[in-house]
């Protein structure tokens, strides 16, 4: 149940299936069936809800694993402690990679008609330019890479994007919800929630931000540091003194602070990002870097320490942790967002088959990217003057040490075909007369043998046709049924 008709029903759920995705079927006021995707039916009476995946969190990587099970028919709920859509700019740079993955999930066209390129950066020293010029690289789109730039989007509208193809698929988030309770076994987890309901469900993600009650609860260990000495305020401000077509920066090479307004496309708003330390005031930062700078209105702001954490461990039994609250580090290098956005991704499919061994590939894919992320994040965040391209674009992240990834190609990202890519299912690249119960087209030039690739885009099989079958059955996916040309 997701929770979108006129009123919460109760059902009670003993016996949750083990692998792939729960879809439960109402058949009266009184009794539903839970129908296991591979015919197993379970019947039900009023009691407590029931539901295959309880999301917690509805930020960007709650919403983007809200959206790929939601088109995946896959049952689940997004409960959001905050009573209603958060404000702020916040995150505002989707990398080219994160384009590739709201291309699936039916949202591009919003997201680039809605967006901008990146701004030209120009410096100052007080009201004089002592610099132009640009921090990335501009590229032009190639087949193999569709979205070759970063995007500049205030997260407020990546999420009501996010929120609105959501409600296309007949689900919503539930706002003022608030996870206060888990406890799991080897069937099925029981959660508590803030508005006195108690649910069951297969599984449960925390997607839940930095201070992730899902990650304290489950006692895992969140090692790494935080800058105690560097404060950064983000505002969201309105001012007539800068152009719009600029990134505008104050700094001085031998300090850590700074200062800098970026316009915020189709608004008529600009993102301040003030690092300043302990000792000084923020009016004092102004008046030393840019005093002639009038700040007319003050829509939203927010301070914080950089934090540079990583989770011992990403999954416990039947919970994940997901985004931020998995791993946090510093904004530098635009990583945050789109890191959590390509968590729920790789989470996604495999939570709707469901079976152990897939499930276990996703801390073992996920979790190096992401210790590779806050290196990559603290080394920019040193160098203020680095390049960003194609370090940041998250388009040669890969798996080649996955369980997931067989042959020379295994977990590397296919990288073209990407309308026959795009949907729920894999793809497979070869010449075959037997049916495996999804797309096949023909092979790449000069590749033998066939290529698997995942629904996430990533190849999981590159070699012989003839252990193509034993490999999908490892992880209890598709199997061949029949020749075609018999």
């Amino acid at each position: 149940m997701s929770g979108d008709g006129p009123g919460p029903e109760v059902f009670q759920q003993r016996i949750l299936p083990s692998a792939g995705a729960l879809v439960v079927a109402k058949k009266s006021p009184d009794v539903v069936s839970a129908v296991h995707p591979g015919g197993t039916r379970y019947r039900t009476e009023v009691g407590d809800q029931v539901t295959h995946v309880l999301i917690v969190g509805g930020g960007p990587t709650g919403l983007t694993l809200a959206v790929e099970l939601a088109r995946r028919n896959v049952d689940f709920r997004l409960v959001e402690r905050s009573p209603q859509p958060a404000a702020g700019v916040r995150a505002k740079v989707l990398q080219p990679r994160t384009l590739e993955i709201f291309d699936d999930l039916g949202i591009i066209d919003e997201i680039l008609a809605t967006g901008g390129e990146y701004p030209p950066m120009r410096a100052y020293q007080a009201d004089r330019v002592v610099w132009e010029g640009r921090m990335d690289r501009v590229r032009q789109a190639t087949p193999d890479m569709p979205y070759p730039n970063t995007i500049v989007q205030p997260q407020w509208r990546t999420e009501s994007i996010l929120r609105a193809r959501l409600a296309e698929l007949g689900h919503h988030v539930e706002f003022g919800a608030e996870l206060t309770d888990f406890v799991q076994d080897t069937s099925h987890v029981t959660a508590t929630l803030s508005t006195g309901e108690t649910l069951e469900c297969a599984y449960l993600v925390g997607a839940d931000g930095g201070r992730s009650f899902v990650r304290k609860r489950l006692g895992i260990g969140f090692a790494g540091h935080t800058n105690t000495h560097e404060h950064i305020l983000l505002a969201d401000v309105k001012t007539r003194d800068l152009d719009r077509e600029h990134y505008h920066m104050w700094a001085r090479e031998d300090q850590d602070k700074h200062l800098s307004l970026c316009p915020l496309p189709h608004t008529d708003i600009f993102q301040a990002i003030i690092a300043y330390e302990d000792s000084e005031s923020l009016a004092a930062v102004m008046a030393a870097y840019a005093p002639h700078i009038r700040v007319g209105e003050i829509l939203w702001w927010s301070e914080y320490r950089v934090n540079v954490r990583l989770a011992d461990r990403f999954r416990v039994g039947r919970v994940f942790l997901a985004g931020d609250a998995a791993h946090v580090h510093s904004p530098a290098g635009a990583q945050g967002l789109n890191t959590g956005v390509q968590d729920a991704y790789n989470l996604g499919w495999k939570l709707t088959v469901g079976t152990p061994a897939l499930l276990d590939t996703y801390e073992i894919e996920r979790r190096p990217v992401a210790a590779d992320i806050l290196e990559l994040s603290s080394r920019l965040h040193r160098d203020k003057n680095a390049v960003l391209g194609a370090a940041t674009d998250q388009l040669r992240l890969a798996y080649p040490d996955s369980p997931l990834s067989v042959g020379e190609r295994g977990g590397q990202r296919l990288g073209r075909h990407f309308a026959e890519q795009r949907g729920t299912g894999f793809l497979l690249l070869g010449d075959t007369d037997r049916d495996y119960g999804m797309r096949v087209i023909p092979p790449l030039p000069d590749e033998h043998g066939v290529t698997l690739v995942r629904p996430d885009g990533y190849v999981a099989y590159h070699g012989e046709e003839t252990e193509l079958a034993t490999f999908l059955a490892r992880f209890g996916l598709a199997t061949p049924a029949s020749d075609r040309s018999g």
